[in-house]
């Protein structure tokens, strides 16, 4: 049993190094203080983290994405918390039929969806590329805000809500004073998933930029086409670091066992 164990933790042990290697890899090469990405680094130098910062692209298609994520994040909330109120609190015909339909953005390869966005939104109705960005990033975002949301309102007792119904509130008035302040958490878990998902998007994003409206991680595409300095690596290290602290920030929310009940 004792060798059995071992194996088990040599295994385990093989599939982080496995994982990890390339991350820790990554984050090397960002100091590196010559001109071309090198493992091991010759040096030590923080002139690639300053160098993301004096480029005017990166600072412009930081802050389109953030505003990207945050619009569409809106959108998606103000779709995605009656549509898992409902399929949580209710039955009614082709309620899974719904369920699948909020779901498929994320069955669907991403290309296809982007491709499709491109021939309907922008070339069949040409609506403005900025707008077109935002109703693909709401889309995109909706099945996570509707996943998380309803794992939180699986935990939620609506015998509360009924009692407050009886004794004369409104549905509309219990909702909000009952209901949504007990699933606070999973909203703003949602969020933040969300958020991820639509910041390092790029399926999506490849399909709806074009000149003058770019995101983040477009730009970053682009700019590996004509430069391989460790730029990249650096801001791959700080994309590494806030996606770790949004999930510190989920996992405190609400904790692993959410997204595996259902």
């Amino acid at each position: 049993m004792q060798e059995k164990n071992r194996g088990l933790a040599l295994f385990t042990l093989l599939i982080y190094i496995l994982l990890l290697s390339p991350l820790l890899i990554i984050a090397a090469t960002s100091f590196e203080p010559g001109t071309i990405m090198k493992f091991p680094p010759q040096g030590f130098s923080l002139k690639w983290y300053e160098n993301i910062f004096k480029q005017s692209m990166f600072m412009e298609t930081f802050k389109i994405s953030i505003l990207v994520s945050l619009v569409g994040n809106l959108f998606a909330l103000l779709i995605g918390i009656p549509a898992a109120y409902a399929l949580s609190r209710f039955d009614f015909k082709g309620k899974e039929a719904w369920n699948s339909l909020f779901i498929s953005p994320i069955l669907i390869p991403g290309i296809v969806m982007g491709f499709t966005m491109l021939k309907y939104l922008i070339v069949a109705y040409q609506l403005p590329m900025m707008t077109a960005l935002f109703i693909g990033h709401t889309v995109i975002m909706l099945p996570f805000t509707i996943r998380v949301i309803a794992s939180s309102l699986s935990n939620f007792d609506f015998s509360i809500e009924e009692a407050a119904l009886s004794l004369g509130s409104s549905r509309l008035k219990t909702f909000f004073i009952v209901v949504l302040p007990n699933i606070k958490s999973g909203i703003l878990a949602a969020i933040i998933i969300a958020f991820l998902d639509s910041f390092n998007n790029v399926e999506i994003s490849v399909f709806m930029t074009g000149p003058g409206v770019s995101t983040f991680p477009i730009q970053m595409l682009s700019y590996l086409e004509n430069h391989f300095d460790p730029t990249l690596a650096a801001i791959s290290v700080l994309l590494m670091l806030l996606t770790m602290v949004l999930l510190f920030l989920i996992e405190r929310l609400l904790g692993l066992s959410y997204f595996t009940k259902r």
